[in-house]
């Protein structure tokens, strides 16, 4: 798959628990351990802080947490990509003042992949599995935690290694925390077709946040990245792929989360800034709003709105006249057609719904469906000539603590 030889992630996103953790968030002793005086606005909102993390205090509670999704995407007259994922998830006090954290996820895909732009030959279909683990164990102190986490993914053309140790401090009145992050992740690529040979690339990435109680009701969250990263970023299942061996990126996330106490609900809000030396700025809007039908049911419809600009090597589909597809008219040093390096906009609407059995288990489901056009960027301007993607995305899951 090109997918994740271009945008294998963050490292520290890498390191940190999978989706599993969505329904995952911290019981009330564990949140009023952690915050002191904490609102009933984390209470409401698990998985604030699921990028970085801001536990200080360890888990008093075991939590496991599994999941089973489904995706597929599709351009017109074209079904792309299928992944079947199921997932696990566990977290669990170890001592006094130890936690442990895992998750163990398998993806099954088939489909096809551009060879350029929207163009499908028999050659670019494929099949193939991914597993990915990751663990962490914290270490709790007074208001000082220390954790250290590990990755790792394995496919058929593509093997990553990554680790993390992260730093978290509490305020004396445990309503601030800051947390810095230092993760490596080493990247091995061997494609299939053999168009790379002993293909390597290795990232580092600095993360640091600061998450506040600015009220009883609300919950602020502030997150930057640095990642640098060196080695192999092409598609080597693209014709006409070459990409900088350097690709360095910077994140910036602001979150805010607020309780209503009126009705029981919750609004989660944020907005991330994406900026990387391929030339790409990207800005993505994302609103939540948990609904508490009753006291065991949670609606939730979520919004997404992401605009981005293209790399500064990708080219529209306007080929050479002479030589035809897939070569662009002017070849320079660096050229790709990889539509996710365009200029485009995208909106993801979905909703989830969360049912509480007993005091112990939870069911949720969500679904959710996502659609990316050129003319949909902000401002306009979109890359040209693209066909809209469109995807579809359900899981359902259940949580049981212990």
């Amino acid at each position: 798959m090109s997918s994740k030889i271009d945008f294998a992630g963050s490292a520290l996103a890498r390191c940190a628990p999978s989706d599993a953790t969505a329904v995952a968030g911290p019981t009330p002793s564990q949140t009023s351990a952690r915050f002191g005086s904490i609102t009933l606005a984390a209470l409401a909102l698990p998985g604030l802080v699921a990028p970085i993390g801001a536990q200080v205090a360890p888990l008093e509670e075991g939590v496991i947490a599994a999941k089973f999704g489904v995706y597929e995407d599709r351009q017109p007259g074209l079904t792309r990509v299928r992944a079947i994922s199921p997932s696990l998830y566990i977290a669990s006090p170890i001592a006094s003042s130890w936690s442990f954290e895992g998750s163990l996820t398998h993806d099954n895909v088939s489909g096809a992949s551009p060879r350029w732009h929207s163009s499908i030959s028999s050659a670019s279909r494929m099949a193939d599995h991914r597993t990915a683990a990751t663990a962490k164990l914290t270490k709790s102190f007074e208001r000082v935690a220390v954790a250290l986490g590990g990755a790792y993914s394995d496919e058929q053309d593509y093997r990553s290694r990554a680790g993390s140790l992260e730093l978290r401090i509490a305020s004396a009145d445990n309503n601030r925390t800051w947390s810095i992050a230092f993760a490596h992740t080493d990247d091995n690529i061997f494609p299939t077709n053999r168009a790379a040979r002993g293909a390597t690339r290795r990232t580092n990435e600095l993360g640091l946040s600061v998450t506040q109680n600015w009220t009883k009701h609300d919950v602020v969250q502030l997150a930057i990245s640095r990642a640098e990263g060196r080695g192999y970023y092409n598609d080597p299942y693209k014709i006409v792929d070459i990409r900088p061996r350097e690709r360095d990126q910077t994140t910036a996330t602001l979150r805010w989360n607020h309780f209503i106490a009126s009705s029981g609900d919750a609004l989660r809000t944020s907005y991330r800034f994406y900026s990387d030396s391929f030339g790409i700025r990207a800005h993505t809007l994302d609103a939540a709003y948990a609904k508490a039908l009753n006291d065991r049911w949670i609606v939730t419809p979520t919004l997404r709105y992401h605009t981005q600009s293209a790399a500064n090597f990708y080219y529209d589909p306007v080929y050479d006249p002479v030589v035809g597809e897939p070569f662009p008219v002017v070849l320079g040093r660096f050229a790709s057609p990889d539509h996710r390096l365009s200029a485009f906009g995208a909106v993801t609407v979905g909703v989830r719904a969360d049912w509480k059995l007993d005091s112990r288990w939870t069911l949720d489901a969500k679904l959710e469906r996502y659609e990316q056009r050129s003319s949909w960027r902000l401002g306009g301007g979109g890359s040209p000539g693209l066909a809209p993607l469109t995807a579809l995305i359900a899981q359902i899951g259940f949580t049981r603590t212990f």
